[in-house]
């Protein structure tokens, strides 16, 4: 049977027109920025397909009509679209993606991984516990700001705090740009103060330490409970790996939910931008400093150091910001290093191969 993918492309109906149910494709999250990049011919030839679970030994890809694993892949994640190939699955057309979370790979390799794709909202979980850090929510919401999705801080464990507010209160002073919001990630809280970025055809995704709740939030935003949880351990707050591995769900409204593991390690790379993007206020106050190469640290004519004398940087903050600044920039160039090489390498390969024919 010829299937119609006619509706899979850019709606031509005029404005204001009542939105039609969703199709099986925009419950995955597939919209007019996937569409635009392919024809109505090549949609016929090669169904779009979202990656909805990733493995070691497989992807998981789901579509119109379609459910299958395919051999892994190093260029794709979790959240991403193909144009399924049912004759070479491994050489799918990878779409280009509207958002990507990525850090550097954790260990003493030069490597970059993946994390997740085409984003709308990401949800950086903490608790109203020990678990509560100010330096981590930055590390992830510096992530988000360079991936250009929006983030909302979620604070989960309010009714185990005996003062939650005041969790409220630090998370909120974090960054003007990104609301905070409490509550109890059991029964209908999330669904409730949630909604607003839960919509019919967006993707969004809970990411934090393991233990603070996210596969909670998934269950109380689905209604059935299919994800598996854990207590945290008393002592220390500490979470166990509940989630093992990335999954996307699909709520029956036609939301679709991110739930991925706890990272105990997220490294910087190639997020400058993300990274301006939570120190805001420093970043702008640098642009005053005398010196183009200002290091801030014991310069004349550093605007940043001025505004740490008069009181209007906070020290601590200030430590931070150049904490993650160093390590942007080194994993950055460590990266980047690798990369050359590997290029120089692949050039002399072909050099001598080239050669070698003559």
């Amino acid at each position: 049977m010829t299937r119609d993918y006619s509706q899979f492309l850019p709606s031509a109906s005029p404005g204001g027109s009542q939105r039609p149910a969703l199709t099986a494709l925009e419950m995955l999250g597939w919209r007019s920025y996937f569409s635009q990049q392919i024809s109505l011919e090549e949609l016929a030839l090669k169904p779009p397909v979202r990656v909805t679970e990733v493995h070691r030994g497989g992807l998981c890809v789901q579509g119109d009509g379609l459910d299958e694993t395919i051999p892994p892949r190093s260029d794709v994640t979790i959240g991403d679209w193909l144009l399924f190939d049912r004759e070479r699955t491994a050489s799918s057309r990878l779409l280009t993606r509207s958002s990507l979370f990525k850090r550097r790979a954790p260990g003493t390799g030069r490597q970059t991984q993946l994390i997740a794709a085409n984003v709308d909202t990401a949800f950086i979980v903490s608790s109203c516990n020990q678990d509560f850090n100010v330096a981590r929510l930055e590390r992830y919401l510096a992530l988000a700001f360079e991936a250009e999705v929006t983030p909302v801080i979620v604070l989960t464990k309010s009714d185990l705090s005996s003062d939650p507010e005041s969790y409220l209160e630090r998370a909120g002073s974090i960054s003007e740009k990104v609301p905070a919001v409490l509550l109890d990630a059991r029964g209908e809280q999330p669904g409730v103060r949630l909604a607003e970025w839960c919509r019919p055809g967006q993707t969004v995704a809970f990411m934090g330490s393991s233990g603070v709740g996210k596969s909670t939030l998934v269950n109380a935003l689905s209604d059935n409970g299919t994800v598996t949880t854990q207590a945290i351990r008393e002592d220390d707050s500490k979470g166990r790996h509940t989630t093992t591995h990335r999954q996307l769900h699909i709520l029956p409204d036609g939301c679709a939910v991110l739930d991925t593991p706890g990272m105990r390690e997220l490294q910087l790379t190639d997020a400058e931008a993300g990274v301006a993007g939570v120190f805001a206020d420093i970043h702008s106050l640098s642009r005053h400093c005398r010196f183009s190469d200002c290091q801030h640290e014991t310069e004349p004519g550093c605007a940043i150091l001025a505004a740490l004398e008069r009181g209007e940087v906070d020290t601590g903050r200030l430590a931070r910001w150049r904490k993650l600044a160093r390590e942007e920039r080194h994993n950055s160039a460590t990266l980047a290093e690798k990369k050359s090489k590997a290029r120089s390498l692949g050039k002399t390969i072909r050099m001598i191969q080239k050669q070698s024919r003559k």
